[in-house]
């Protein structure tokens, strides 16, 4: 044990300590200068001068002291927390010239016994707590904000702090000790995704402290901790760009509401506010609820192909609907549109006068490079423009609404169901129900082309207050999609997935057609290490995926277990045997299967044999404990200690990645049960 490290906790605690109570103080007097700044408010506000400037002041000064009281709160839980674990690293680097080496340790946020003082624990983002993750002993630098500084180092330490005790603590020559390592990943597994502060490895934090690639696309196996980097990457920008960059302006595209929930903590965790999630597809709904009642989402889209409804035609109309090749059809459709949709007549007002022709030169000509459907408003106003100009008065709201019915009548049609329609009749596609707009509802295949051929029509409002995005699971996302993506979000991203767990009918690599879209804007990098499950889990889920070249840690653990049954009840019965949750087993267990119907009737079954269980689908919000029973495509991103996989016998389209997705999801146990039960087949 680090006897200086003892020393040095015990004493950091205290001035943790003495900081927290001098804190409290300030929080209370702020709240008490809230109350009387309220209280004053309502006693005076009827006195306050006719122009409002002292209302203004006061409501100004409420506010600062308001935001003032807010920050101190959010350091509040921040000293809170490192009290009960202040540090977990150290590293002792000689400058170049000196002949002592200062000692830095590292925490999950910075402290100093003062406001202004010299750090007493560096934040685990600071730039020399690079050299506890990057470096071993010997020649290391790092990159200040003064430029690059240089040495040695020359120790390094690393800390097990629980509860403001030393656990153990240890000299180091490397970054992340092994053992350490397997310590922390061979934990029984929690209800959020774990921070990696402690065991972040060198090629790790290469990708996390990247401020320079405006895309950076990271591609890696299962296990790999993409999404763990990806979000110790958004705390590490938040960070060093605090000018610039707030949480509000990151965006998360996750797949499910359950994998929001999962990951919810980790920025809190490292001292960051929460950032707002969204999926894709409700976006897409949303998009398009002025046209269609309802929308088809992937899942939907999903459930029906392993139910084989779908013909080999169909599956294959999707995929070219998806593709880059689908932009050219659009374009070839649009040049024809632009005829086929107008019709030009005079228009005029007040002695005001627009020919036809003059419209279709201005159609044509000066306005050429305005989306379709929404040219003829931008000829109106330039037209009400020059009457306003040169009648020296503007027209109201009242005058212009005829205004606009002429121009929009020129149109022979607007409504973007129909006209999606006719490009389907141009390509011998099947063509969209013709229903009322409360029956509309789109398939899976059409709700991406359809968003697609709107935003070339009326033109998109790029998300602007969105400063960088993150897309998790990019394997999912097809060409056209991200397409789209790249005509709404100008900003910097951060893209990850794994080309093995893609849910289509083959596998997907996106790095495939992602270059082509970003160009040289793009910087891709690859995980090769799985941390997650042991080697005997990883290396049977490698044979399912046929998947080569990933590196495992070697953690060992019991060996996969494959049988097949008769009938679900055998199953059940087989789950509730090998089921080990509670006070001396597991935190977390699944059984995952491969549709939502069959889901639901393992879970009924489970259920009346007396077994506890939580079944989970695609509306639900929140990672439970104990047994979950749930599809491998709301499994993704998730892992549990143990993982029960149910399977048809007979082989179902996409079941070889349902099964690589779901083995790949357990941590210590996996069992794979393969049935002849008639539901999973329905």
């Amino acid at each position: 044990m680090d006897d200086q490290g003892i020393v040095f906790l015990e004493d950091l605690l205290i001035k943790i300590k003495n900081r927290l109570s001098r804190l409290e103080d300030s929080i209370e007097a702020g709240r008490k200068d809230i109350e009387s700044m309220h209280e004053y408010y309502w006693q005076n506000y009827t006195e306050m001068d006719q122009y409002g400037y002292e209302d203004y002041d006061n409501q100004q000064a409420l506010l600062r002291q308001v935001s003032d009281t807010q920050e101190k709160q959010k350091l509040r839980k921040r000293w809170l927390r490192m009290m009960e674990s202040p540090f977990f690293g150290r590293v002792d680097f000689c400058y170049d010239g000196e002949e002592e080496a200062e000692k830095f340790y590292i925490g999950i946020g910075n402290f100093a016994e003062q406001a202004g003082d010299i750090p007493l624990v560096y934040d685990w983002r600071a730039p020399v707590s690079g050299l506890f993750y990057d470096y071993d002993r010997g020649p290391a630098s790092y990159e200040a904000p003064s430029g690059i500084i240089s040495g040695q180092v020359t120790g390094k330490g690393q800390y097990k702090i629980r509860n403001g005790r030393m656990i153990y603590s240890f000299e180091s020559d490397l970054k992340i000790d092994d053992e350490i390592l397997k310590e922390e990943l061979g934990k029984d597994g929690d209800v959020k995704l774990k921070n990696i502060v402690r065991t972040i490895q060198r090629e790790q934090n290469t990708i996390i402290r990247n401020q320079k690639d405006r895309i950076l696309v990271i591609q890696g196996g299962a296990g790999s901790g993409k999404t763990s980097v990806a979000l110790h990457r958004i705390a590490y920008l938040l960070y060093h760009d605090r000018e610039n960059l707030k949480s509000s302006d990151i965006l998360v595209l996750t797949p499910n509401g359950i994998f929001a929930d999962y990951i919810s903590h980790i920025l809190p965790e490292l001292g960051e506010e929460n950032i707002r999630e969204m999926s894709f597809d409700l976006f897409a709904y949303k998009e398009l609820r002025d046209y269609a009642a309802d929308c088809e989402d992937r899942y939907d889209q999903l459930e029906r192909s392993m139910k084989e409804e779908d013909r080999i035609e169909d599956v294959q109309r999707y995929l070219v609907k998806q593709s880059g090749d689908f932009l050219g059809i659009v374009e070839e459709f649009l040049t024809v549109l632009e005829d086929e949709l107008m019709e030009f007549a005079d228009v005029g007002w007040r002695g005001y006068h627009k020919s036809e022709e003059e419209l279709i030169r201005l159609f044509y000509d000066r306005f050429q490079n305005i989306p379709l459907l929404s040219r003829m408003q931008a000829i109106m106003e330039y037209c009400v423009d020059e009457y306003e100009t040169m009648s020296g008065r503007e027209l109201t709201e009242e005058e212009l609404d005829p205004i606009r019915q002429k121009f929009t009548g020129m149109y022979e049609l607007t409504d973007l169901y129909q006209i999606y329609n006719q490009l389907l009749v141009n390509q011998g596609w099947p063509v969209l129900p013709d229903v009322p707009y409360e029956k509309r509802k789109l398939r899976y295949e059409d709700v991406y082309p359809m968003l697609y051929l709107k935003y070339r029509l009326y033109g998109t409002s790029a998300q602007r207050r969105i400063k960088h995005l993150v897309i998790d699971e990019m394997q999912d996302y097809s060409y056209l999609q991200f397409e789209i993506l790249k005509k709404l979000f100008s900003c910097r991203m951060t893209i990850l997935g794994d080309k093995m767990q893609t849910m289509d009918f083959d596998n997907q690599d996106v790095m495939s057609f992602l270059p082509k879209i970003f160009k040289n804007e793009m910087r891709a990098v690859f995980m090769d290490k799985s941390y997650r499950n042991t080697y005997e889990i990883a290396s049977f889920a490698a044979r399912i995926g046929g998947v080569q070249g990933l590196e495992y840690l070697d953690r060992h653990g019991k060996e996969v277990q494959t049988k097949a049954f008769g009938c679900v009840t055998e199953v059940v019965s087989a789950v509730g045997s090998a089921l080990n949750l509670g006070e001396n087993g597991y935190e977390t267990a699944a059984l995952i299967t491969m549709t939502e119907q069959a889901a639901e009737m393992i879970y009924d079954l489970l259920v009346h044999a007396g077994i506890d269980a939580v079944c989970i689908n695609r509306n639900s919000e929140r990672f439970e404990k104990g047994l979950i029973v749930t599809t491998f495509y709301l499994a993704k991103g998730l892992e549990f200690d143990q993982v029960f996989g149910v399977f048809p016998k007979e082989k179902r389209r996409i079941q070889k990645q349902a099964e690589y997705i779901t083995a790949t999801r357990a941590l210590h146990e996996l069992y794979l049960f393969y049935t002849d039960w008639i539901i999973i087949n329905v």
